[in-house]
């Protein structure tokens, strides 16, 4: 009986820092809520866990009554995000309660190799651990994102060509061997809807989409408050979804994919002969400043991206699609259209179709979701110089 006791208090204790590591910080009225355990109980394993030094308590006001905040103990351990581009490197440095200390921005070269690229988010993982003042045995793990499919059991690319330079590489295996610190990886659309279905848009949504637009085109599924992968982490591709079938080559081999028709390349080339060579960010400022040509192109790409969301959206029902990335950042230029053609063919929903919102989050929302990834694989109660590690499955821990 002691045994089955002191386990139940484990398993609810767990429960509780669970739900303050998947939100950030928590009232511990929500904290019921969240854990379905009982006001009492959760004080209790409240106070436990501040004795412990394994969360921090602290007075607020929730609607117009004090409250106590519950969050992880800074002095828990550390952790990184990282999120690899096609043009672009960013890296964060957060505490256990997902609170950025930290983060830096690097461009990359076109056709980046895996291991210069990843020898360079190892060098910015320990830059921010020195400027913080910490150590890397602090770090309790790393989360990376990549834009591409990756197996949720292999931690590789399930799809060649993809990201040239990355296939066929255990890209866990290899930072881990340059860190000696565990490593997760996951699509960067996938950390997206983590970020945004947890402490972004899509907070309030147990079924939502996160579209990110940017050099290419992905989505990130959440069924049921989890992010749904597939069996080869393939779940959600659109950018892959054929729209011309006379069209491009892809570098997924396939013809016609949606990337290929508003994939950056296919952005830019019309506006070349009347602008020049513009980057991404150029178009979306342009358009903000009411450019007719660079609207024109944003526009297009809303209701291309709108037409395939509307078919997975039929699919899955999800009650809403939270919109980021750098295309999102021309703001209704490119949600009206996305918005107006999912309602057209979202038919089955008297009501039409799913709400569309911008990612709360911005453009950091795939590397809020990186370091929420670490996190979600971090035992809390180990400490940082430990060996141990909670145990799960392959299913449960996206490449490893």
């Amino acid at each position: 009986m002691a045994r089955t006791q002191s386990s139940l208090r484990e398993a609810n204790r767990a429960r509780v820092v669970d739900a303050v590591k998947k939100h950030g910080s928590l009232t511990q009225v929500e904290l019921t809520g969240a854990t379905g355990l009982s006001p009492a109980t959760v004080s209790t394993i409240v106070k436990e866990l501040a004795a412990a030094e394994v969360v921090e308590v602290r007075n607020t006001v929730r609607t117009g009554r004090r409250a106590q905040l519950v969050t992880l103990a800074h002095r828990v351990g550390l952790v990184a995000g990282v999120v690899v581009g096609y043009r672009s490197m960013r890296v964060a440095l957060a505490d256990v309660g997902q609170e950025v200390l930290a983060e830096l921005t690097l461009p990359l070269p076109a056709d980046h190799r895996s291991d210069t690229s990843l020898d360079r988010a190892a060098l910015l993982i320990v830059d921010l651990l020195e400027r913080v003042g910490s150590q890397l045995d602090e770090l309790l793990g790393i989360g990376l994102g990549v834009p591409a499919p990756v197996n949720p059991t292999t931690g590789m690319l399930s799809v060649r060509g993809v990201l040239r330079g990355w296939d066929a590489v255990q890209i866990a295996q290899v930072l881990e061997k340059r860190l000696s610190r565990p490593v997760f990886v996951d699509n960067d659309a996938n950390l997206g809807a983590l970020a945004e279905s947890t402490v972004g848009a899509g907070r309030a949504w147990r079924d939502m989409m996160y579209v990110g637009v940017s050099h290419g085109v992905g989505a990130g599924i959440v069924i049921g408050g989890r992010v749904h992968r597939g069996v080869d982490g393939t779940a959600g591709e659109i950018g892959h979804v054929q729209v011309d079938p006379a069209g491009r080559i892809c570098t997924c081999g396939s013809r016609g994919c949606l990337n290929t028709v508003v994939g950056l390349p296919a952005l830019l080339e019309p506006l070349r002969v009347s602008h020049g060579n513009l980057s991404l960010r150029d178009v979306v400022r342009l358009a903000r400043d009411d450019d007719p040509g660079c609207r024109e192109i944003v526009a297009d790409a809303g209701e291309r991206v709108g037409a395939v969301v509307a078919t997975l959206a039929t699919g899955l029902g999800p009650q809403g699609v939270v919109v980021g990335g750098e295309l999102a950042e021309a703001g209704e230029i490119f949600l009206a259209p996305l918005r107006a053609a999912l309602e057209r063919r979202t038919l089955l929903n008297q009501a039409g179709g799913p709400e569309v919102v911008p990612a709360t989050l911005g453009l950091r929302a795939e590397l809020v979701g990186a370091v929420a990834l670490a996190l979600e694989h971090t035992d809390v109660f180990d400490r940082p110089d430990s060996d141990r590690r909670t145990e799960r499955t392959d299913e449960e821990t996206p490449g490893r």
